[in-house]
């Protein structure tokens, strides 16, 4: 008995020491599917709503490849009943399905399983694409629980399904069929998603932005949950889309018509733009038709030819005023614009294609928009003269805005800060990452955050009442506003055109209004100041919602925190024992301090939601709408909605 103990003693020594050593068999080696599962991030960005909807755009941008170059003029997408599973059909030559002459295997088979196997290398079976690199779709195949690919060509129907990226059985051929085509059905892996379920309207703005990209596309979406199909089409292209994005952004054009170029040349651009009444730019990119969010080489080249051509312009008439800089934000400010080029090898950040990376188009774009706005110019005299007054205006606008932020923003002297609100508490710590600014509702809530927060590191300033509505205010109302103005000051990075983003006082910027319809408004007031007068803010992390409890429940010896009614229905219905006793919290300034500490400030315990904008179209139409001076828009939103609203809270 004890020889075998002695045997095991050795062996679990040796099976410890294997496991700890780093030698060759340390090393894994996976491919094709196996990787894309391992590390879905490094393919779609990551497991969240954006890398879901990720796998649509890669099978979408195959099809607009075959509109591209010329081999289809239709696509259909159909959501499943569920909004689990997605269909996406052309009418394009079909993918092939004869063998591959070194793989062996049908090409179709090829294309959905292998990294790197695509049509779109050569440069003869398409000219200009999307779709770069042959992994695309064995990226949606490998992440899907299911697909199925079916196409028709050559007089021939074809199918084959594949599960999690492997084929489930062999290409069968289904019979005769006419015409040609790719059908492709997905549904994303639940094992591999925080959460499967596809968005339509996500899914609708980019099919009607494909539509608008591609002259004589017809695309048509199909939600079984919808009243019927929707068709896009637009024969009038980007002129078309610029005139809707101007519209939707609530804030009309300065001068009477858009400027606009087509040049068929490599590289192929097309480009409209306007200015507006906005206070902020808005550049709307695309590649070979996929969307550049982050911008790149082409977005530079239309900046450098926007500077040049308006500079000459004003230079040449003698516009430019005495006494004033002219700075390249303020030739941009206010302009909408669509730039879609198209480059015969473009050269991607990541598979993810968020930005362009081509050098030599920086030049090849200005190359071809300079000079044509230039004659624009001057063939336009008096919409030249509108958009140079417009220019002036910011650049006047820019420097009063400067003065005024000079008289609200932190001064520093000694190692001793001056000019802070008076409200507002601040804390010890001096390293910005460190630190919390709440931002409280009314001086009762204040109160017991102050002596409740951990003063090392957590700020606190209150607010009283609703705060002005930065979306119907100019910008010289918003800095006379006392409430607004204590924010800008205790944030220190100043605002609109003078902010800087490395003055900011605090990493954490948190929102602790009431739990109720009062607190929901003010936190939407203060969201809207943030997003039109300091939207960095919000896109680099910075704002954050605080989750305090409405109710609080005791069961027997337990105290629950429960932040909302709905919350508060699925607790009382999984009760089982003991009646539960509730109290409704009319606001923050009820809690003592210890309460409002173990629920909402401790870093410990509290939940914070952060701001981030997924889509800066729809959010600027949405503010626009919701919180702008048609009461129209307000109107009509709440009536669509009215259905979906159990109760008021009045």
């Amino acid at each position: 008995m004890a020889k075998i103990t002695k045997q095991a003693t050795t062996a679990n020594k040796q099976a410890t020491a294997k496991r700890g050593s780093y030698d060759a068999s340390a090393i894994q080696v996976l491919e094709g599917v196996d990787h894309v599962r391992k590390r879905p991030g490094m393919y779609i960005g990551g497991v969240n709503k954006d890398g879901l909807h990720h796998l649509v755009w890669e099978i979408l941008d195959n099809a607009v490849d075959e509109v591209i170059n010329g081999h289809a003029s239709e696509i259909v997408v159909t959501l499943d009943d569920d909004h689990k599973g997605i269909t996406v059909t052309d009418n394009g030559r079909g993918i092939p399905v004869d063998n591959h002459p070194q793989l062996k295997i049908p090409a179709i088979v090829a294309v959905f399983t292998k990294l790197g196997a695509g049509g779109k290398f050569d440069g003869e079976s398409y000219k200009h694409s999307g779709g770069l690199h042959g992994v695309g779709a064995a990226v949606a195949n490998a992440l899907s629980e299911r697909l199925t690919a079916t196409v028709w060509r050559e007089g021939t129907r074809w199918r084959i399904t594949f599960v999690r990226g492997v084929p489930e059985g062999k290409l069968v051929k289904l019979g005769a069929s006419r015409g040609s085509g790719s059908t492709i059905h997905l549904r994303p892996d639940p094992t591999v998603f925080d959460r499967v379920a596809f968005d339509p309207s996500m899914l609708r703005e980019r099919l009607e932005a494909k539509s608008y990209l591609h002259k004589g596309l017809k695309i048509t979406f199909v939600d079984p949950k919808a009243t019927g199909p929707e068709t896009f089409e637009h024969a009038q292209g980007i002129v078309e889309y610029l005139g809707k994005l101007i519209q939707v952004r609530a804030k009309p054009a300065v001068h009477q018509g858009l400027f606009s170029l087509e040049r068929d040349d490599d590289p192929k651009i097309e480009v409209s733009f306007a200015w507006t009444e906005s206070t902020e730019d808005a550049i709307y990119s695309f590649v070979n038709g996929v969307p550049t969010p982050d911008g790149g080489t082409h977005e530079q080249g239309l900046r450098n030819a926007l500077n040049k051509a308006l500079r000459n312009y004003m230079g040449t008439h003698n516009l430019e005023p005495k006494g004033l800089t002219i700075a390249l934000e303020d030739i941009r400010e206010g302009m909408v614009a669509i730039l879609s080029t198209y480059v015969l090898e473009p050269q991607f950040q990541s598979q993810t294609k968020n930005r362009l990376n081509n050098p030599e188009v920086t030049g090849q774009v200005e190359g071809a928009i300079r000079p044509a706005l230039e004659l624009w110019l001057n063939e336009n005299r008096s919409r030249a003269e509108g958009i140079v007054g417009r220019v002036i205006a910011s650049a006047r606008a820019r420097a009063a805005s400067r003065a005024a932020s000079q008289k609200v923003s932190r001064k520093t002297a000694g190692g001793i800060r001056l000019n802070l609100p008076g409200k507002l508490a601040d804390c010890g710590a001096t390293d910005p990452r460190k630190c919390e600014l709440f931002l409280v509702e009314g001086d009762s809530a204040g109160g017991s955050a102050k002596q409740g927060r951990d003063r090392d590191i957590q700020a606190i300033l209150p607010l009283r009442g609703k705060v002005l509505n930065a979306e119907q205010a100019s910008l010289g109302k918003v800095l006379e506003n006392e409430e607004l103005g204590n924010v800008v000051k205790a944030l220190g990075c100043g605002i609109g055109k003078e902010f800087e983003i490395d003055r900011l006082r605090y990493h954490k910027i948190i929102l602790l209004m009431d739990a109720d319809s009062d607190g929901h408004h003010i936190a939407t007031l203060l969201l809207t100041f943030f997003y039109r007068y300091m939207p960095e803010l919000i896109r680099r992390g910075h704002v954050f919602l605080a989750q305090p409890p409405l109710y609080r429940v005791e069961i027997g010896s337990q105290t629950h925190w429960v932040p909302d009614d709905a919350a508060l229905a699925k607790l009382v219905a999984e009760t089982r024992r003991g009646k539960p006793e509730i109290t409704r919290f009319k606001g923050l300034g009820e809690m003592n301090p210890d309460t409002l500490k173990d629920t909402t400030l401790d870093p410990r315990k509290r939940q914070l939601v952060r701001v981030a904008i997924r889509d800066e179209l729809a959010t600027d139409r949405t503010i626009s709408e919701l919180m702008g001076k048609d009461t129209q828009a307000r109107y009509t939103f709440i009536m669509e909605r009215a259905a979906e609203a159990d109760s008021l809270d009045v």
